[in-house]
């Protein structure tokens, strides 16, 4: 039985109590900072789905289909995979039915065109975004994390130079995403550095005192 979501950042969704209206969310960051970990935790918090792009193409390549076969072309032959095909699989991903109660979204969007894109997936869904979490770190912690996984999975090819162009290329394409929602009062920035646990509570505090 499909249900109708509601659509008001300010009625409750999950739970009673202010986390109870959190329940579609965006979390960004570099790499190196513990999206995915976090991530893993806020969906389990708030009864809501974890949603990453990575998990979405492997379910659309394994699943062998007509994106996944798209996605896979431009792969194998070393292009980037255009905008609007993974604009297609995060719109048909978050039109699946146990993506009604809420989601949250890791790895996208990653330009200003995705994220046009998926204000209007949402408008479709007669949904919005309740709030945008942006995890954050000094450089020389990123780095030192980076390196130290790239020795524990023996990453020959994470050089220094090489984790140090990726965090650049964040800084310049997707950092600035975090304006344009900090304008529209969807942005908490947390400190991404400490213990696990402790992350977690910084974001669900500030997602808290964002929403009012």
């Amino acid at each position: 039985m499909s249900q109708t979501p509601t659509t008001s950042r300010s009625e409750l969704h999950v739970h009673e109590g202010p986390e109870g209206r959190i329940t579609r969310l965006v979390i960004m960051g570099p790499q190196g900072v513990g999206k995915g970990t976090q991530a893993a935790r806020l969906a389990e918090t708030f009864g809501i789905v974890a949603i990453s792009t990575g998990d979405i193409f492997r379910a659309n390549i394994g699943g062998d289909t007509e994106l996944g076969r798209t996605a896979k072309a431009f792969i194998e032959k070393g292009d980037l995979v255009p905008d609007e095909v993974t604009n297609a699989m995060v719109r048909d991903r978050l039109g699946q039915p146990d993506v009604v109660d809420g989601f949250l979204l890791d790895g996208y969007p990653r330009n200003a065109a995705q994220v046009a894109e998926l204000d209007t997936i949402l408008a479709d869904l007669g949904w919005e975004l309740d709030g945008v979490i942006e995890l954050t770190a000094d450089r020389d912690e990123l780095m030192a994390r980076l390196a130290k996984r790239a020795e524990e999975e023996g990453r020959t090819d994470d050089t220094p130079e090489g984790i140090r162009k990726r965090l650049e290329i964040y800084d310049a394409e997707t950092a600035p995403l975090t304006a344009a929602y900090a304008e529209r009062g969807l942005l908490a920035e947390v400190d991404g550095v400490g213990e696990i646990s402790d992350v977690t509570d910084r974001i669900v505090t500030s997602l808290a005192a964002q929403l009012g």
